[in-house]
């Protein structure tokens, strides 16, 4: 993903609600599932790290990339977006 593409996400990003919350548990089976689910059907996705998690957003970012294969678009503070191209459902067309 060039910086052209990322820019484009961060943009499409900005009106977006977070969807996933990463707890004090971390980074769970159960939060990759919710996380490839939602990458699924909407292929952009905002995540949030809470205040008693032991991970830091960039942490719990690259974390939930690697479990899910997806692109990390931007972390700022505790919030973070990440995008995975769907297999079933492509909305976002990349130039």
């Amino acid at each position: 993903m060039n910086g052209k593409q990322r820019a484009m996400l961060r943009s499409m990003a900005n009106t977006l609600d977070t969807i996933l919350y990463i707890g004090k548990e971390g980074v769970t089976e159960a939060t990759v599932k919710e996380a490839y689910d939602a990458l699924e059907a909407r292929e952009l996705i905002k995540c949030s790290v809470q205040n008693n998690s032991e991970l830091t957003a960039k942490e719990a970012c690259a974390l939930l990339c690697e479990k899910t294969h997806a692109h990390p678009v931007q972390c700022i503070g505790h919030r973070f977006v990440i995008y995975r191209e769907s297999h079933n459902n492509k909305r976002i067309q990349l130039d």
